[in-house]
């Protein structure tokens, strides 16, 4: 019981060392459905700072294209702090979630 502990933990807190990595490896390594579910959770809570990194990329790209060196360009700064913000505090959600679910799972 406690190395299944261990592993779901070890699962959400590897978000600081190889995010993608650890929870696909304790997925198809461990035949416990209860690890599997929490490495599946980590797996996602992993992705989502991704995908989000990804769509503000996305914004900043399109955005400067979009910029006419004639105009006020404080528009397309705004956009740019604006995107970084989000992507800064979903990621620090993120990283707050992994922690507890890990605290939680050891308990």
């Amino acid at each position: 019981m406690e190395n299944q502990k261990i592993l779901s933990a070890f699962s959400y807190l590897s978000i600081f060392f190889a995010p993608f990595i650890v929870p696909l490896i304790v997925y198809f390594v461990t035949k416990d459905s209860d690890v599997k579910r929490h490495s599946i959770r980590a797996l996602v809570s992993h992705l989502i700072p991704f995908v989000f990194g990804i769509l503000f990329f996305i914004v900043f790209v399109f955005s400067t294209f979009s910029i006419d060196p004639t105009s006020n360009t404080n528009s397309m700064m705004i956009i740019w702090f604006v995107s970084f913000a989000i992507y800064a505090i979903v990621s620090l959600g993120i990283v707050i979630w992994n922690i507890i679910q890990a605290i939680r799972v050891v308990r």
